[in-house]
């Protein structure tokens, strides 16, 4: 059967999506999951495109289409039976949000897209709203590696420019013993070669922003990392006052630069010398953030919910904490302990509905907050 022929959406921009409408979501894992949950609360519905049979969004959604990112005649079909479009995740192909785009509302955009799926790119983009990052220089081949490193020196993070996440596709470079392995990834992939920050610790700003450029931020997150994927998350972050205010005023000098709408998270190292602390940008993810799944429980508005109301263009709700949070992952066997979680007082037990706890896999979550006294 043809595609359905659709038009662009006719409504004006930024017109609030009611009630009843239905958002396609691009990508069916749990952050699409916990994604459609939100948007069911406020009476809206929800349809998931993505590749993966029993896809943990699916089991939410009102409806779901399992197809590639690059079916056109399916991403068509999508398009047409929902009202506005969001993605869980930055990794899908860019002719694929330009397609959409020309569709129904996509946000964030294509060009918010465009500048965090590559790491050179979004490092200078950054770095040109005079924001600081760790020194870096693009690595196109392996040939470039020894000019690069002479640049930035070493200690150095060498990482491929795409599709790196949870320690993925990156290597540290200490010394000419890691060159051999270094050149083997330069010559898989572009890559950029960051200088190493002596950070005490990882923080995150997860915010929101509008189209019509209202803007709320959460609590300032201190995150621990275990093989290179977050383990713990807590906030908020043992940092002073003006830290936190100065890492939510960088995050949202960053969504006004894009123009965002949505919710993002900014991740930073927080870096201190001789008693004076500062934050340097690491990455941006344009989505919804592991490091913001703590909102759930311990916030008046989750980041899911948040993002929800973002890209429907409803107003932004509250971003205050109910009080001290700590989140935990569930990776791999660690979701076998979900008996003794939920025999636990005060623990919010999240599992993805997920079949296969491989090692390294985000299975769940769970969040404990300890409430702010009365009195």
């Amino acid at each position: 059967m043809p595609a359905k022929e659709i038009s662009p959406v006719k409504s004006a921009r930024g017109t609030p999506f009611a009630p009843g409408s239905t958002l396609g979501i691009i990508g069916g894992g749990q952050l699409a999951r916990m994604i459609a949950i939100a948007a069911a609360q406020y009476g809206l519905k929800t349809h998931i495109l993505a590749p993966e049979e029993n896809s943990p969004a699916f089991e939410v959604s009102a409806a779901f289409t399992c197809a590639p990112y690059d079916d056109e005649a399916a991403l068509r079909s999508f398009a047409a039976s929902v009202d506005v479009i969001t993605y869980e995740f930055e990794n899908i192909p860019a002719a694929t949000a330009d397609l959409l785009v020309g569709l129904r509302e996509l946000h964030p955009s294509p060009t918010a897209l465009a500048t965090t799926q590559d790491r050179l790119v979004e490092k200078s983009f950054i770095a040109e709203l005079g924001i600081e990052t760790a020194a870096f220089a693009s690595v196109p081949d392996a040939a470039a590696l020894e000019q690069a490193i002479n640049l930035i020196g070493l200690p150095a993070v060498l990482k491929t420019r795409r599709f790196g996440y949870d320690g993925k596709g990156q290597i540290i470079i200490r010394s000419d013993s890691d060159l051999a392995a270094a050149r083997m990834l330069a010559e898989q992939a572009a890559c950029i070669l960051e200088g190493f920050i002596p950070f005490r610790e990882e923080v995150s700003v997860v915010a929101t922003r509008t189209l019509n450029g209202e803007f709320a931020a959460f609590d300032l997150c201190a995150n621990e990392h275990r093989n290179h994927i977050l383990d713990i998350t807590r906030v908020p972050a043992n940092v002073s006052s003006d830290t936190g205010r100065e890492a939510i005023s960088i995050a949202r000098r960053i969504a006004e630069a894009l123009d965002y709408v949505g919710t993002l998270a900014v991740e930073m190292f927080l870096v201190v010398e001789n008693g004076v602390e500062r934050v340097v940008v690491n990455e941006i993810a344009p989505r919804v953030h592991n490091s913001g799944h703590w909102t759930i429980e311990g916030a008046e508005t989750s980041q899911f919910a948040q993002h929800v109301r973002a890209v429907c263009h409803w107003p932004l709700g509250s971003t205050t904490r109910i009080g001290d949070v700590e989140m935990r992952n569930l990776i791999g066997s660690d979701v076998d302990d979900w008996r003794a979680i939920l025999a636990e007082g005060g623990a919010c037990l999240h599992l993805y509905g997920k079949e296969d706890a491989r090692p390294g896999r985000k299975m769940g979550h769970v969040t404990r907050v300890f409430r702010k006294s009365s009195s």
